[in-house]
């Protein structure tokens, strides 16, 4: 069979059974089912059951087996169960916590794949990219991914950068002309577009050919995309921390066997209670609950619009210092809608008395209209919708223009030129119409439109058109200038030359209203918003003023005031500037640099492809879910799926709240785990009777630490969350005193359970044990209320206002008291019944631990 690159597009539409209107979605499922999927096969993953037992090959887990069957072999058949009981029950929650991680992973690849812009049924629409199916026709745009290997059937200056194939980092310049040569390597198929290429340049149009593992790519299986999964910095600190306090912990545990064997102790007993400390002393957990609380923050973050693509974002966004935020869609709503018309050297009441500009305003657009259930959609750039909808509204229809005035071709808007033209036949000329800057576009004009007349154009009128631009743009007016002139032939490079001047429109984008709380939560927080925009600086300032963003108009700097900055001089005064204006994206990146040299943390949005190094280069890159390309999203470490403002302060916020929920989640573990090995340390240590039995310290930790852990990872903002100045991101985990408090909190817990204990030996000796068992269990739940807040009192603000901690505390005091009336589980655990007087000093001890700290924090908000 002959190749797709020797066919003409007949040809190849033909062979593939399909036209230029697409095919239909009866068509699409029948080959879904003959060719699949179009994405890549994946390796296999892990079943339940492997996980299930790989939970099992962790030195500790290994340490406590060997604990159960020595158990087992001297006849202590209760400890045994009770371990094995344990190591299966953390086997389970491991699994859990895995598989919920895979899920979030598997979420968020799904939401960050790509899309396909697709013509189905002669209607044009986007699609997730995996659902693409040979004989598909895809529309090719500037800053996407070529979604599957197709022939091109259109291609209008389009460049294809293909070094994920070749390795070729020079754009290809691309074409739909039948190639003759057979045999040709890849690199010189110029009529082709491959999968995971980028489009670079040029807009174009093409029939998929193969997809998945039969495309080029996919055949040396080199370019999976996927969603990264790495650890975060504090995953990394913390994993780091858990090793030191294990090895601290494991000292601690032979010193204390030492003791204990040389004080004369049962060898056995002391080996049990050793490796039970052991177990309850290195917190093998941490990993586990940083995991899950940055899970189920991520999950938030997604139900709030915003996507993190890189984990490591989660914590950076909490030390956020500063937001550079691009102005259209972001701050306002993108909808923009046309409030002047000038031409003819006057402003016009309607489209009647300027028909020549929406003339040039429709065929120079690439707004698409569909009908969906009889109604009217426009898509396209919001600017070039509004000229459209306005042109509809007094029945001038795009779709009569485009069918009497053919585009014979065009040259696609881009940041450096700003202007956009295309070559429209009319009659026996072609018709050249130009749209774009005023300023840019005005410069190229000889002429000048006066009703039906043509004329050189004059200092005078060049006066009034820019004093009209101007006065639209203080009203906050996005001006667009248009022009045209009729050639004979087309030849680009003198196409944007000596043109006919035609007209202004200016059209509004008004600010959202969620933007302006936004940024005043910005500022409490001590988060500085920069507005940054290709805009006119006087429409910046406006939209600017109005959102609360600069106070004083020298706050605003335009791009060549920022050109004629060196470096230096930029990082110097960066401080003083909250508006960019007419900035380029190359601008962008000398903003961030500039930022990041006075040691702030930089958030910088964008949607383009000229953005994606700035992205890079900034400490959190935001790209824009619905106007972003394919190549700011892969260089973002967060994605809004509403292109909004206040989704990044939300973000942060979010950020925030993760942030302190882990460290209450771990406050919590470690003051726990310190009071256990505190009150076994110093028994000993004074050859006390053993107030807590392994089976006593292996249930606590299974029982009393899991749920309120977790759950506290699950706490709402507290309200001051965003009256706080940004976290400093080198500062310690345990920094502003946590490490020290932690150790206070576990002393106390380990000094209630010495005292119920001493206080039950005037009893027997398994009435002291029991009082210790239930204090430190009881005193570690009522503790999980105190780690709520850090400086707050948590008995004055709401203390069961997390339904989660209290479910949490509920079943574990449930769990507790089934073991406690039950003769059997008395039994195993070797616990008595309490009297009346026993109890009272047991909730005594227990909610001691509440109001000593609560004592703590008042001294600590009046220092």
């Amino acid at each position: 069979m002959r190749e797709y690159y020797n066919m003409t597009n007949e040809e190849v539409l033909n062979q593939l059974s399909t036209s230029k209107n697409g095919l239909s979605e009866e068509e699409v499922e029948k080959r879904l089912k003959e060719y699949g999927f179009n994405e890549f096969r994946e390796k296999k993953h892990k079943t339940t059951i492997q996980k299930f037992f790989d939970q099992f090959k962790d030195f500790l887990v290994i340490i406590l087996i060997v604990a159960a069957v020595i158990s087992g072999v001297v006849g202590e058949v209760a400890d045994t169960i009770i371990i094995l009981l344990v190591v299966v029950l953390n086997a389970v929650l491991g699994v859990i916590q895995e598989n919920k991680a895979e899920e979030s992973l598997n979420a968020l690849k799904k939401m960050a794949a790509p899309l396909a812009h697709v013509i189905r049924d002669g209607i044009s629409k986007e699609i997730p990219a995996r659902e693409l199916v040979p004989g598909d026709i895809v529309v090719l745009e500037a800053g996407k991914y070529v979604p599957a290997d197709m022939r091109l059937i259109e291609a209008s200056n389009l460049k294809i950068e293909e070094a994920a194939l070749t390795g070729e980092s020079v754009p290809i310049d691309k074409s739909n002309e039948v190639i003759e040569d057979v045999n040709i390597p890849v690199g010189d198929r110029k009529n082709m577009a491959f999968m995971s290429s980028m489009v670079t340049y040029g807009r174009g149009v093409g029939v998929v050919v193969t997809t998945g593992m039969n495309t080029e790519i996919g055949k040396i299986a080199d370019m999976i995309s996927k969603v990264e999964e790495e650890k975060t910095p504090l995953q990394e600190k913390l994993e780091e921390a858990g090793k030191w306090m294990g090895i601290s912990a494991l000292v601690i545990c032979a010193i204390m066997f030492g003791i204990g064997v040389f004080e004369g102790r049962d060898v056995f007993s002391m080996f049990m209670t050793s490796v039970s400390l052991a177990v309850a002393a290195i917190p093998e957990g941490l990993p586990a609950v940083v995991t899950i609380v940055l899970a189920v923050g991520v999950q938030k973050m997604i139900r709030r619009n915003a996507i993190v693509r890189k984990l490591p974002a989660v914590e950076t966004l909490g030390c956020a210092t500063v937001i550079c935020s691009d102005k259209t869609g972001t701050l306002t709503q993108n909808k923009m809608t046309v409030k002047r018309i000038y031409t003819s050297n006057k402003y016009a009441d309607d489209v009647i008395d300027a028909k020549k500009l929406f003339h040039i305003a429709n065929l120079c657009n690439d707004t698409k209209i569909v009908e969906e259930n009889r109604e009217i959609k426009l898509l396209g750039d919001p600017t070039e919708t509004a000229l459209v909808d306005f042109s509809m509204k007094v029945s001038l229809d795009k779709r009569e223009l485009d069918k009497v005035y053919t585009r014979l071709d065009e040259i696609p808007f881009d940041s450096d030129r700003k202007l956009m033209t295309t070559f429209n036949k009319n009659e026996n000329k072609i018709e050249v119409n130009v749209k774009g800057a005023p300023d840019i576009l005005l410069s190229r004009c000889t002429y000048i439109l006066e009703g039906d007349n043509i004329r050189s154009i004059n200092e005078d009128d060049v006066k009034r058109i820019k004093q009209a631009n101007e006065e639209m743009a203080k009203q906050a007016l996005r001006v667009l200038a248009f022009a045209y002139k009729e050639v004979d032939e087309i030849n680009k490079d003198e196409a944007e030359k000596e043109l006919i001047f035609v007209g202004l429109v200016g059209m509004i984008d008004p600010p959202r209203e969620e933007a302006k709380e936004a940024v005043k939560k910005c500022k409490t927080a001590g988060i500085k918003p920069v507005m940054i925009t290709g805009d006119h600086k006087i429409t910046a300032v406006a939209i600017a003023k109005e959102l609360g963003i600069l106070n004083d108009e020298k706050e605003a700097i335009t791009g060549a005031e920022l050109e004629n900055m060196t470096q230096e001089e930029l990082t110097k005064n960066v401080s003083n500037y909250s508006v960019y204006a007419r900035v380029s994206p190359e601008h962008k990146v000398r903003i961030v640099e500039a930022w990041k040299s006075n040691g702030h943390i930089v958030a910088m949005t964008g949607d383009g492809v000229n953005d994606a190094p700035a992205l890079k280069k900034a400490n959190i890159g935001v790209a824009m879910g619905i106007t972003g390309t394919d190549v700011s999203k892969e260089a973002a470490d967060l994605i809004l799926t509403d292109d909004n403002f206040a989704t990044i302060v939300s973000a942060v916020e979010e950020g925030r709240t993760i942030y302190s929920n882990i460290r209450k989640s771990i406050s919590f573990l470690l003051s726990c785990n310190i009071g256990e090995i505190l009150a076994l340390f110093i028994a000993t240590a004074l050859n006390w009777a053993e107030p807590l039995l392994p089976i006593h310290i292996l249930w606590v930790n299974l029982v009393t630490d899991t749920f309120p852990a977790l759950a506290l990872g699950m706490e709402l903002p507290e309200s001051n969350v965003m009256n706080e100045p940004p976290r400093d991101p080198d500062e310690g985990f345990f920094s502003k005193g946590l490490g020290i408090r932690i150790v206070l909190q576990g002393i106390f817990i380990g000094i209630a359970t010495l005292i119920a204990f001493k206080y039950g030996e005037m009893f027997s000796e398994e009435v002291a044990r029991t009082m210790a068992f239930y204090t430190l269990s009881f005193s570690q739940l009522v503790h999980a209320f105190n780690v709520r807040y850090d400086k707050k009192s948590v008995i004055l603000n709401n203390m069961f206002s997390n339904k989660y901690l209290n479910y949490g505390v509920l079943i574990s005091i449930l769990i507790q008291m089934i073991v406690f009336v039950t003769p059997f589980t008395r039994k195993i655990f070797k616990i008595v019944l309490l009297n009346t007087q026993q109890i009272i000093v047991v909730f005594v001890c227990s909610i001691a631990i509440l109001f000593a700290v609560e004592i703590v924090k008042m001294f600590r908000r009046t220092a």
